[in-house]
């Protein structure tokens, strides 16, 4: 072994012993002919010191230069009075140096690696490698290391199989657009990448094994954000002879394990349970943050008879909705504040925001400030202040458009304003989201699509009332959001054959269609299928929230960029023409920026 400690385990214990330490320098400092160096490693620093006295080392000390790889042996001695460093477990101490090896010199770093350096995420992905020397990168991959070891050994513990499922698989027509890889055997023919092991999964369980889980690499081709990346991570878990109870209960106790073991935290036991609808109706989301202390409030009836058509249009749609939203001590909001507010809302499909400052709510409209008030009565103005329970000194937002624009715009900006505002009360909020509706209905395509995936069992049990009332179908599903952030989501999976061609009818999927893709699963659901429910978590999101990170490029090791670009590697790349001539493809050429035809035919 090159060394006998980590620079970070080095403790008041190890004084007066002889160590060897190896790392990258990370700074350099000359006292008074005395050389000082911080040593890093992945386990934090150390001070090693380097004397006149020992001439050799002394010599070769003055040479080093940041992120110069060395080797260092020495005698470990207690750090002079005044001089401990407490935010080092280290810091105690220090190695007095006797022999120094340079093992790799280093060219000045494209990055540097000082937290508060700002830099474009170009160079950070360019250059991954020098990002990841960092303390925040090294913690991060730490916590994620620890994360998945923690999990992995509280399913083990429970009986759970580690089963690993094909990375090449066939494309399926739900979800997101598939990653295709060719077959060469197979010309013509197409592999796909994984959106997850789903299916794979349910098949175990037909096949007996009861308990599985696996950490996944799951991919998916759709447009990124700060939490979507175009490969990312899965904690899959699906288990037989259950019911949601059963797994939400195992899995609630995993997450509550996994926080008190890594983070210290304790969170509430149980976790709270809300139905999607009340989601919807009181935070405008799926997934909402109960940190937040905002709550939309609707006023429909209220208005429904008002001379202001963008209330009354909506209030007298069968799918519109008209809802308040009331911030307390908002009556100071700038009128440019709430521009940005209402340009902010526009992204959600908001056509404005209308507002009310309330300055004394006993002197009634004349107490207020608005220029929507002269459109709305006395009554209904008094009905909107009880109802809201508004204040002096607060401020009424208004969402009046389709029941849709207003949530998700209400909803956003609840948590914008929450925010911005400083009133995130708390660290931790868990909850539950149970009752989804088994369907979505698009309108522009004029077709229903499963709100969670095709193989989401329904609360009812007869396949003929499924088809005959999709819209009024729940499913047995359930997420699990945690500070306004959907980390796990699953459902009881349908098990009977018969069950599951009604669900994919009311999809749109013709029979034609559902044997093609589907054939295998709904033929392995004649053979005794045993009833089974799952979850699948999604680690990069969670290890991002443990972490107090901004994005999950923050904690994935190598990540792409918002056009699943690897800046590090240059992929996607170019295939030449025998790889291409070899799959049987010929390539077309699409814009000013492709390959010439010559270049480009196989």
């Amino acid at each position: 072994m090159m060394r006998s400690h980590y620079s970070g385990d080095v403790t008041a214990a190890a004084i007066d012993s002889e160590i060897t330490v190896c790392g990258w320098v990370h700074r350099r400092r000359d006292h008074g002919g005395v050389i000082f160096v911080d040593l890093r490693d992945r386990s934090g620093l150390i001070q090693v010191v380097f004397d006149p006295d020992e001439a050799d080392t002394f010599a070769a000390a003055e040479k080093l230069r940041n992120e110069y790889v060395i080797q260092v042996t020495g005698r470990v001695r207690a750090r002079p009075e005044g001089t401990v460093n407490k935010n080092l477990a280290s810091g105690e101490v220090e190695v007095y140096t006797t022999a120094l090896t340079v093992l790799n010199a280093s060219e000045t770093p494209p990055l540097q690696l000082d937290e508060t350096e700002s830099v474009g995420d170009a160079a950070r992905l360019r250059y991954r490698y020098v990002e990841l020397r960092k303390p925040r990168m090294q913690r991060h991959m730490q916590l994620r290391a620890q994360v998945t070891r923690t999990v992995r050994n509280a399913l083990d513990d429970l009986g759970f199989l580690d089963i690993e499922t094909p990375i090449l698989t066939r494309a399926t027509p739900e979800g997101a657009r598939d990653y295709l890889v060719p077959s060469r055997t197979q010309p013509g023919h197409f592999f796909a990448l994984p959106q997850s092991p789903q299916l794979f999964k349910q098949l175990l369980m037909v096949a007996g094994m009861d308990r599985y889980y696996q950490i996944a690499r799951c991919f998916r081709d759709e447009d990124l954000r700060a939490d979507r990346q175009p490969e990312f991570t899965q904690i899959d878990i699906e288990a037989s002879f259950v019911d949601a109870d059963d797994i939400m209960g195992i899995n609630e106790a995993l997450i509550r394990s996994l926080f008190a073991e890594v983070l210290n935290v304790k969170l509430p036991d149980p976790f709270p349970r809300m139905a999607y609808g009340e989601a919807i109706r009181r935070f405008g989301s799926d997934k909402p943050d109960l940190r937040i202390n905002l709550e939309l409030v609707d006023v429909a009836d209220l208005v429904a008879d008002a001379e202001f058509k963008v209330f009354s249009g909506p209030a007298n749609s069968d799918n519109g909705r008209v809802a308040v939203l009331r911030v307390p001590g908002g009556s100071t909001l700038t009128r440019k504040q709430i521009d940005g507010y209402t340009e902010f809302v526009g992204r959600y499909g908001a056509r404005g925001l209308a507002y009310v400052k309330i300055a004394e709510v006993a002197k009634g409209r004349d107490g207020m400030s608005s220029p929507i008030l002269k459109f709305l009565s006395d009554e209904a103005i008094a009905g909107i202040v009880e109802r809201s329970g508004a204040e002096d000194g607060d401020l009424l937002f208004f969402g009046a458009d389709t029941a849709k624009v207003v949530s998700d715009a209400l909803g956003a900006l609840r948590v914008r304003l929450g925010h911005d505002l400083g009133l995130v009360s708390g660290d931790w909020a868990p909850l539950w989201v149970v009752d989804w509706p088994m369907f979505e209905y698009d309108s522009e395509a004029k077709r229903w699509y499963a709100a969670h995936h095709p193989f989401t069992a329904p609360a009812v049990d007869d396949p003929a009332t499924l088809k005959a009332a999709p819209h009024e179908a729940k499913a047995k599903a359930y997420d699990m959001v945690l500070n306004g952030s959907e980390v796990g989501g699953g459902s009881v999976r349908i098990h009977n054959p018969d069950m599951q061609r009604a669900a994919f009818e009311v999809l749109g999927i013709t029979p034609e269609e559902a044997e093609e893709k589907f054939g295998f699963l709904l033929e392995a659901l004649k053979f005794g299928a045993p009833p089974h429910a799952g979850i699948a978590f999604g680690l990069d999101r969670l290890v991002m929230l443990m972490a107090g990170a901004d994005s999950i490029r923050e904690v994935i090791a190598f990540p792409k960029t918002q056009t699943a670009t690897d800046l590090l590697t240059g992929a996607p790349g170019l295939a030449d023409n025998a790889q291409l001539r070899e799959l049987g493809i010929r390539l077309r050429k699409t814009d000013k920026n492709s390959p010439s035809k010559d270049e480009t035919s196989a």
